[in-house]
């Protein structure tokens, strides 16, 4: 399956290495069904592994991955936060990856940042210091000062990183084409739709000026507010390989040694970090996709500095407004509620409603009359749609990762602290506004400009329906029995649904002016109304030819 001259003749040696790691840690089955049988058994003859005999499946993956490096860690990671696809046996083992790995030393990095600074690092900046403070498996972070006297940050990705890692995911991509088409089982799961979203959210950690960017437009959300506060980038040294910006004085959140000298006020910080990842996520649409003890710090005068920036999340309006339903179905204990929201995310998949009813109320009488832990109950959520067959669309599944994340930090800074009842007054805004009396208007006025858009185009549809009729070389005659009634019955049915919108088209159209404007536009208005509202009594007293 997988032995295609493309990949071959481009990932072979690639190939050759992931193959060998899986039989290496055990997982003969999963390559046979892949088809790597001879390539596997060729490369675990020159390779080494430990004896994995004792370990149990999901210890034995944990392993495999970390040995594979950072596109399958990364791919991990995602997994070990979706308990709505794996059990906690093998969530929680996931959860153990972790991409910290030995710095690349400083003569093989030197090269490559010299090309893309356009000279020797000593000269560019004022003061650079040669040993990282930070090294991960996709780049690595150095603290320099410019010629100007600002501290700043020098993130640098790892030489020869791209490469390893475009390759691994043509071959992912590959994997999860057959895994779709293969197994049944997991087909549900959607691999191409997660592969998908795992190469965009690598391939944006792979060009640091999207990071760049990133930053800039989250920043920009919060331009009004002093106590929030993003690193400035210095675009002058910036590059797809490079990125260069404002080193933040602060502390991480979970150092509460330094926090209770320095006489923070925890609760405060916990509250302004929820406060402004709500904002990113529920009213923007776009937030920090992996808000960890690291990325968090605490500045002074109380206020929260956020760093690094390569995972964004992005929610659409609809997903956005899906998920303060969920929410406020959660905070008002509404089971039915739950459920409308379980059975729109469901997608093509067909689940057993009475199950799922069962199911929504079991979770909503867990939950009621206790103080709720975000993690646990966004756990037992996802738990709840994988024992219902329901798999949860991805950029939900990445919110609700960062949103664990994000409670464990906040938890830590105020062992009291409830993000649902932090999320409570943001929730209650966002729904008054999306669903009061004026959010409504712009969706009338949105629905109108759409029917009356449609409306436009059913001339030219019908004219090249009719022309592709004409340039046919066949006719074919089908006489049914009783065919004049159900002509007359959609013909009947059709008149009444071109009416409806036309006049619904028209009047929503019109609607905006009516609460401004009086006299002719009422008048017009009222008018074709009423003459489409009879025209629909007659034809609905009509008696059917017999």
């Amino acid at each position: 399956m997988f032995k295609t001259a493309f990949v071959s003749a481009r990932d072979h040696r690639r190939l050759f290495v992931i193959a060998g790691v899986l039989i290496g840690f055990g997982f003969n089955k999963v390559v046979d069904r892949l088809g790597l049988q001879a390539i596997a058994r060729a490369a675990a003859r020159n390779a080494s592994f430990p004896n994995v005999s004792r370990l149990t499946p999901p210890q034995r993956a944990r392993r495999a991955i970390e040995a594979l490096g950072p596109t399958f860690i990364k791919l991990g990671q995602i997994l070990a936060s979706r308990s709505d696809l794996l059990g906690p046996e093998w969530t929680d083992e996931l959860a153990r990856l972790h991409s910290q790995v030995s710095p690349v030393p400083w003569e093989k990095v030197r090269p490559q940042l010299e090309e893309d600074l356009g000279g020797p690092p000593d000269l560019i900046f004022g003061e650079f210091d040669h040993n990282p403070i930070a090294s991960a498996s996709i780049a690595q972070v150095y603290k320099a000062r410019l010629k100007t006297g600002e501290e700043v940050i020098v993130k640098v990705l790892r030489p020869g990183i791209r490469k390893i890692i475009e390759a691994d995911l043509r071959l992912m991509s590959n994997g999860a084409r057959i895994v779709e088409r293969e197994w049944a089982e997991i087909a549900r799961y959607k691999p191409q739709e997660q592969m998908r979203h795992l190469a965009a959210g690598i391939n944006g950690e792979l060009d640091l000026i999207n990071e760049a960017r990133n930053c800039e437009m989250l920043a920009a959300i919060f331009a009004d507010r002093e106590d929030i506060v993003f690193p400035k980038i210095h675009w002058e040294h910036t590059t797809e390989r490079v990125l260069v910006q404002e080193f933040l004085h602060g502390i991480p959140l979970t150092d509460h040694a330094r926090l209770d000298a320095g006489h923070y006020d925890k609760p405060l910080l916990a509250q302004k970090g929820t406060d402004a990842f709500l904002q990113m996520a529920l009213i923007e649409g776009m937030f920090h996709a992996d808000p960890h003890p690291g990325n968090l710090l605490a500045l002074s005068g109380n206020r929260i500095g956020f760093i690094d920036f390569g995972m964004i999340g992005r929610l659409s309006q609809k997903r956005r407004d899906q998920l303060l339903m969920m929410i406020g179905a959660m905070l008002g204990q509404n089971a039915d509620g739950l459920m409308a929201v379980l059975i729109d995310w469901s997608g093509s998949s067909a689940p057993d409603l009475a199950r799922l009813d069962g199911a929504a109320h079991a979770f909503v009488q867990r939950h009621s009359g206790v103080s709720l832990n975000l993690a646990e109950v966004l756990t037992d959520f996802m738990t709840m749609a994988r024992e219902n067959d329901l798999a949860m669309p991805t950029d939900l599944a990445i919110l609700f990762k960062s949103l664990v994340s994000a409670d464990g930090v906040m938890r830590q800074l105020d062992p009291e602290f409830d993000l649902f009842t932090a999320a409570g007054p943001t929730v209650q805004q966002n729904m008054k506004a999306r669903f009061s009396l004026e959010g409504l208007k712009k969706k009338v006025a949105g629905m109108g400009a759409g029917l009356f858009s449609t409306l436009s185009d059913l001339p030219a549809l019908v004219h090249l329906m009719l022309v592709r009729l004409k340039q046919g070389k066949m006719t074919v005659e089908i006489e049914i029995k009783g065919m004049d009634q159900l002509i007359h019955g959609i013909e009947v049915a059709a008149t009444r649904l071109a009416i409806a919108l036309v006049v619904a088209a028209f009047t929503l159209t019109i609607a905006p002016r009516l609460l401004a404007d009086q006299g002719v536009f009422i008048t017009a208005t009222v008018i074709l109304a009423l003459v489409g509202l009879g025209w629909m009594l007659v034809l609905r007293r009509r008696k059917r030819p017999t």
